[in-house]
């Protein structure tokens, strides 16, 4: 008897077209989950995510699960995830790259998963990191390591969502440092995001990842701009 008034008070709806949902979906409708732009860089071996950082960081691999287009479902799922408190979204994209990414050799050499950080001060407003139920949930399913205590941020910078291209490859005051650098030597970590667009934050993640010994570095993003 309940669940159907609280159906009825507070409907569920999908978080990227903002139907209803029926009984059996949860969060994403199926017709999306059908629509969305997916990229098939791992199943391609494309060199998509590759290309955007060619010349100022090395990397492994490069992934993303979807193409961002602007005002369309990828952007409105993100912007959920961020700023609604609906870190469901991240635990059903990291589910839905992590069950394909398991099945390719290119991945399986994975040792450990590492998000992105926020700075502290962020983190204690937003309340969670929005990339971390993606990486646990590719963690998971690449039955490795999720190291949140190793890449952090030091630097408290504003929002990139308003601002340009170039403006957000300029924005090269976000510091990150390393904690803990033992546990990653020797090791091929996957570094994951929400999105990629110029990769200055990758590139300054990666930069600094790099003051471990032998250690190799793949990327997996929900999106690329």
């Amino acid at each position: 008897m309940l669940k159907p008034v609280v159906d009825l008070l507070f409907p569920k709806v999908c978080y990227a077209c903002h139907n209803l949902l029926s009984d059996n979906e949860d969060t994403v409708c199926i017709d999306c989950r059908h629509d969305l732009p997916v990229t098939n860089f791992h199943f391609d071996d494309s060199d998509g995510v590759k290309k955007v950082l060619y010349g100022r960081a090395k990397i492994e691999n490069g992934t993303a699960l979807f193409r961002f287009e602007k005002n369309g479902n990828v952007q409105r799922l993100i912007h959920n995830l961020k700023y609604k408190e609906q870190e469901q979204i991240g635990f059903i994209l990291g589910n839905w790259l992590g069950g394909e990414l398991k099945t390719l050799d290119t991945y399986k050499s994975i040792d450990a998963v590492i998000p992105v950080p926020l700075h502290i001060n962020k983190l204690k407003k937003r309340g969670y990191n929005q990339v971390a139920k993606f990486g646990q949930q590719i963690a998971r399913a690449l039955e490795v390591d999720y190291l949140d205590d190793v890449l952090v941020k030091i630097t408290n910078s504003k929002s990139q969502t308003t601002k340009g291209r170039f403006a957000r490859w300029m924005n090269s005051d976000e510091l990150f440092a390393l904690k803990n650098m033992d546990t990653i030597e020797n090791k091929h970590i996957l570094l994951v995001d929400d999105l990629i667009t110029t990769g200055a934050t990758f590139e300054a993640c990666i930069n600094v990842l790099n003051q471990a010994k032998n250690i190799k570095i793949s990327i997996a993003t929900m999106a690329i701009a």
